[in-house]
């Protein structure tokens, strides 16, 4: 897993840091130890900008994945540049989430609940949950938050990382499939993988906050090889249900980064209120200046998941077959709000057929 509570003596005032030791060398009573922790962590969180979180050091942050030069270019830019999302759309994002109206999406909402049971148990995620009709039990106020900054670094990492299989799956498909019958696929391959390829972002960036272990990649590993094959072969017998499928799964994540951005208004991730967002997110997103925080940065992640849901429970409402792609088509009155790539005229439960073909 990603250690994010590894304490060092560094982070002390030598002054501090000498006496601790004196002391410690002349008694090896349990009480030494957990009083430097103590003045570790608490140093630690009162300084949240510099991601003293994480086990890597930031030299090897930097040098995690770096820009490839050669002596002939500099650096290479994204195929798909991400379209500008303004402070108002990022924010107008809301929870949704589609009623099941056939056996199809029925057995799309199941699996998606079967696999968030699992995903669940394999993170740690656990939220608070109101009783009482809205209030949280005797004691709750004091207790320290379920979900800290580690456990949802672990969840963030685990999800974005089998959450770009999808597209992948379904635009290799279709590409095949186009090829083998000799006709057009209508648009769908580059907003499969144009979507694909969005989920790469979150994982680049969230290592350049913190690099994941040994059984974190393990995990990872073992998560895509089952779920690369699941997806192949559900997209094979029913493309439909497939779409359905991811787009109840990203209700799921508009609803996850909507609690992370509460906890952080709320005081409960200490250690992101203040720190700034990597740089390859402020370039991917084309964050504007004094908006470029961990906060600000899971608005735009947020808002990218809103815009999957849209795109899939669109998808699943076509025919597979032979419906243009409407994400990307050209519309003969413009000035009606249709599909696009941007979230302007964003749908939560995805746009009906008789609306756009």
């Amino acid at each position: 897993m990603i250690d994010f509570t590894t304490v060092t003596m560094k982070r002390l005032p030598a002054s501090t840091s000498r006496l601790m030791t004196s002391a410690c060398s002349r008694s090896l009573a349990p009480s030494c130890l957990r009083l430097t922790t103590s003045l570790s962590i608490t140093r630690a969180r009162d300084q949240p900008s510099q991601r003293s979180f994480h086990t890597t050091t930031r030299n090897q942050l930097k040098e995690f994945f770096p820009i490839q030069e050669t002596p002939k270019t500099h650096q290479t830019r994204p195929a798909w540049p991400h379209p500008i999302y303004t402070e108002e759309e990022i924010n107008s994002i809301v929870v949704a989430h589609r009623n099941a109206k056939t056996w199809s999406d029925k057995i799309a909402i199941a699996g998606v609940r079967t696999l968030r049971f699992g995903l669940d148990t394999a993170t740690g995620y656990k939220h608070e949950r109101a009783v009482a009709k809205g209030k949280l039990a005797v004691g709750a106020e004091a207790s320290p938050p379920v979900m800290t900054e580690r456990k949802y670094m672990i969840r963030n990492v685990f999800l974005e990382s089998v959450a770009g299989v999808p597209g992948m799956v379904a635009g290799m498909l279709r590409h095949l499939h186009s090829m083998r019958r000799m006709k057009r696929d209508n648009g769908w391959i580059e907003t499969l993988l144009e979507e694909s390829f969005n989920e790469q972002i979150p994982i680049l960036t969230r290592l350049q906050m913190a690099e994941p272990g040994r059984f974190m990649r393990m995990m990872v590993l073992a998560a895509q090889g089952v779920w690369f094959n699941f997806f192949f072969v559900a997209y094979l017998l029913s493309p439909a249900t497939a779409h359905r499928f991811v787009g109840y799964l990203e209700e799921e994540a508009v609803l996850t980064y909507t609690r992370q951005i509460k906890d952080i208004e709320d005081g409960k991730l200490p250690l992101w209120e203040k720190m700034q967002a990597p740089d390859i997110a402020i370039n991917y997103w084309k964050m504007p200046q004094g908006k470029q925080t961990i906060k600000d940065l899971l608005l735009y992640i947020r808002a990218d998941e809103a815009k999957h849901r849209e795109v899939n429970h669109t998808l699943a409402n076509l025919d597979q077959k032979n419906d243009p792609n409407p994400f990307v088509s050209e519309y003969k009155d413009p000035s009606l709000p249709h599909p696009g790539k941007g979230i302007r005229h964003i749908k939560p439960t995805g746009w009906e057929r008789e609306e756009v073909i």
